[in-house]
């Protein structure tokens, strides 16, 4: 089938999900009292989770057509599916405007706080929504030209449009690179105001690009099982095999080395983060690299593994439940402390964004054709082996 219809089955399934996070939160407040602190912490846990998804699929477009690769082109609808949701986040990520206290202690006034006062240049709530601005109008100006040139390429063979392509995923990158960055400074690490690392920003792309790799394959798995996408081959899914299991070991890898070098400089400023985070919440410290490394890596280790898409979905989803779980780590226990705890309003509230975001994903996805069309790598995506 050409082009992907969004069933009222389906839309149901999306909406019973959302309404059910709904119901879970609604239980929530009864029984578990939250304040107001532990929603806006949800708000944000959950706004950011899905930005990383939608802007996984504006960079997953970029970094191949600046790469000349042509094996993804067959595929090349879904990452475009998830980028639409980043005006969402958007409007979701401006709410926050009206819980900065509660999750930021940088934005009180009258802290009296010499190292905070310090960095008052950069942290200050004008300059804070400033950047944000630019960060959303930068993700949403320039994945929606990329949309709009895949979708003026579908009319003409002209190879204009793939060099104007490149041009505008070479202006994403440049700009995602500088933008990644500062903002998981100001979004995640500015939550604790005292404790800098210089891999951060590294550590949580690698995050944000595990998770969309993840979501990428559950969502492939999802149109096959509806008889979509019989162009998509072992070969395509052996390729986002080798980059869920590669960049689960990466992920690995920069948290050991944030985590080693702090500990071997064993500076109180410095091992706060990671002592508040043992010894606050161990069980969730180390089931996190369980899932994230440990799970991925030996359940995908064999090259039949990455070729068997049931299995494939499977470990997607443990390691997006587990970075899931990374972030409120690295969040919660900066906002709330150690009364910090997964309970019916993080579920639901999880549960809200996903069958939202889901809605949005799909109903994008049926907008135009699956198989893009002319571009100059598509016969290479249909004959693609590795």
């Amino acid at each position: 089938m050409d082009t992907y219809i969004l069933s009222k089955k389906t839309k149901q399934i999306f909406l019973s999900i959302s309404a059910i996070g709904i119901f879970l939160i609604a239980l929530g407040f009864l029984f578990e009292n939250p304040g107001s602190k532990n929603v806006w912490m949800n708000i944000l846990l959950n706004n950011l989770y899905f930005l990383f998804l939608s802007l996984f699929g504006a960079l997953f477009i970029a970094l191949h057509k600046i790469a000349h690769a042509g094996w993804h082109v067959s595929l090349k609808r879904i990452p475009e599916a998830l980028s639409t949701f980043l005006p969402y986040s958007a409007v979701l990520m401006f709410l926050l405007v009206f819980g900065m206290h509660d999750l930021y202690h940088w934005s009180l006034h009258d802290l009296q706080d010499p190292i905070i006062e310090g960095k008052s240049a950069y942290l200050n709530l004008p300059f804070f929504f400033i950047r944000m601005a630019v960060y959303f109008t930068g993700w949403i100006g320039l994945s929606y030209l990329l949309r709009k040139n895949s979708s003026s390429q579908d009319l003409s063979n002209d190879s204009k449009f793939h060099k104007q392509g490149r041009i505008l995923a070479g202006l994403f990158m440049a700009f995602f690179a500088v933008s990644s960055s500062t903002m998981s400074w100001d979004w995640i690490m500015s939550v604790d105001p005292h404790w800098y690392s210089t891999l951060f920003g590294w550590f949580v792309f690698i995050g944000l690009f595990v998770s969309g790799v993840a979501a990428f394959i559950l969502i492939i798995t999802f149109l096959k099982a509806q008889g979509y996408l019989n162009f998509v081959n072992k070969e395509h899914l052996h390729d986002l095999g080798k980059y869920l299991f590669g960049f689960s070991i990466f992920w690995m890898y920069l948290w050991f080395f944030q985590y080693m070098l702090i500990w071997y400089g064993h500076l109180p400023e410095e091992t706060i983060y990671f002592a508040q985070r043992l010894h606050g919440f161990p069980i969730l410290f180390f089931t996190i690299l369980i899932l994230n490394f440990l799970f991925p890596f030996l359940a995908l280790m064999t090259r039949n593994a990455k070729r068997n898409i049931k299995w494939l979905a499977f470990v997607a989803l443990v390691v997006l439940i587990g970075q899931w779980l990374n972030l409120y780590l690295m969040l919660s226990p900066g906002i709330l402390g150690k009364t910090a705890q997964i309970g019916l309003l993080e579920i639901g509230g999880a549960c809200l964004y996903l069958g939202s975001f889901l809605f949005v994903v799909f109903n994008s996805l049926s907008k135009k054709p699956l198989l893009c069309k002319n571009d100059p790598f598509l016969e290479e995506s249909f004959h693609y082996e590795t």
